[in-house]
């Protein structure tokens, strides 16, 4: 991970390869959904730290992860 603690829109865009446009997240502001932000000014920026928490919040875990987790658990 960069050593940067915040994001612009346009960095943010690129960190997720353009599947999130700028566009999409100047919507998902006006609605208030999506990854947290901060506003100075005129300034949009976005914490990495909260990108990394929306990432953890939007992993979807598939059914034989789960059941392999479940053995390494019982090995232990």
């Amino acid at each position: 991970m960069s050593d940067k603690k915040f994001l612009t829109a346009e960095e943010v865009s690129e960190r997720y390869r353009g599947s999130v446009s700028v566009g999409t997240l100047r919507n998902w502001r006006a609605m208030k959904v999506g990854p947290t932000f901060v506003k100075i000014g005129k300034a949009v920026l976005y914490p990495t730290n909260e990108l990394d928490a929306w990432d953890q919040k939007n992993t979807v875990t598939c059914r034989a992860s789960k059941a392999l987790d479940a053995v390494r658990s019982k090995e232990l």
